[in-house]
Order: C-alpha cells, then sequence, then structure tokens
C-alpha cells in the first residue's frame, strides 16, 4: 500500500465494516463511519512507519484497488511476539466472492511464514458467521481466546483464531 492508496483502503474498510457487521454492533455507529478520517489515520501511520506492519492491497485487471490487508507481528497486550497476526482483510463489499479476499490472505501467510513466525492469530467477531467459515477453509481454526471490545457502550465480542505457518 502506497499514501495514494489511502482513501481508496479507507472506503474499502469502511464500507466493510458497514456491510459486515450489519446488525453485530450499532447501526448509528457504523453510520457514522467517515472515510475521510479513517484515511488520514491510514497516512499518518504510513509516514510513521510503524515497524514491521506490513499493508497488502488488491487490484483488478484495471487498477483499481479493490481489497485491502494488514498483518504483523502478534500482539499480546503491548508486547509483540515471534508469532504473527492479520490484523485485517476487507474486500470492497461489490468485489466479495471474487478471490481478492482469499489472495490477500494467502500472500500475508506466506509472507509471514517466509519471515520464520511460526504461527499466525486473528480475532474475529464472535456472530461474523461468514468470516469464521472463510478464515476456517484457509486453515484457521478457533483456539478458544476470546475478548471484547466496546463500541458505542455495546460490547462486541471477538474469538481467535490461529493457524500453524511453515515455511
Amino acid at each position: 500500500m502506497t499514501p495514494a492508496d489511502c482513501e481508496r483502503v479507507a472506503e474499502i474498510r469502511v464500507r466493510g465494516w458497514q456491510h459486515a457487521y450489519r446488525g453485530m454492533m450499532p447501526q448509528s455507529y457504523l453510520d457514522g463511519l467517515s472515510v475521510a478520517e479513517d484515511a488520514e489515520r491510514r497516512r499518518a501511520r504510513l509516514a510513521r512507519g510503524e515497524d514491521g506492519v506490513t499493508d497488502l492491497v488488491a487490484e483488478d485487471a484495471g487498477g483499481e484497488v479493490v481489497g485491502w490487508a494488514c498483518h504483523g507481528p502478534y500482539r499480546e497486550g503491548e508486547v509483540r511476539t515471534r508469532d504473527a497476526e492479520l490484523y485485517a482483510v476487507y474486500v470492497h463489499p461489490d468485489r466479495l466472492g471474487r478471490g481478492a479476499g482469499r489472495a490477500l490472505l494467502a500472500e500475508s501467510v506466506a509472507r509471514c511464514a517466509a519471515a520464520g513466525r511460526g504461527r499466525m492469530f486473528l480475532w474475529v467477531l464472535k456472530d461474523n458467521d461468514r468470516a469464521r467459515r472463510f478464515y476456517a477453509r484457509a486453515g484457521f481454526c478457533a483456539d478458544g481466546g476470546e475478548e471484547s471490545f466496546e463500541v458505542a457502550g455495546v460490547p462486541v465480542p471477538e474469538v481467535r483464531y490461529v493457524r500453524p505457518l511453515s515455511r
């Protein structure tokens, strides 16, 4: 991902949240998400050059960015471990089911394996059955880890998935 991609990636993330998380978190929160604010946060993060964090984009045949993934070290609280974490993978809702998400996930897994990471973790909303099936098809399994975060005063439960990586 380059700074020029930030606006489109923000659009993909915001539209992805609004599509995928409908009914799983307050609609007022989803409706209030701002592409412009998200893009600015992405540009600032890229400018800081967060160590070990990789952003990938998927483009269609015409060069339009249709998906985005981000991975890096697994976050155990404030500690970064030797394992990998998939922080996000989103495909624009109009482009779902065409392989961009699978390609982004496969590339993230391959890069983390090549870097010598032993496992890849990710967190997924507990009620997001579609995403849970997607990760299961890619070899990830729920490992019993659960936590919640709060959105507009409403707890949103997540479950942790993991898969071993091989070089």
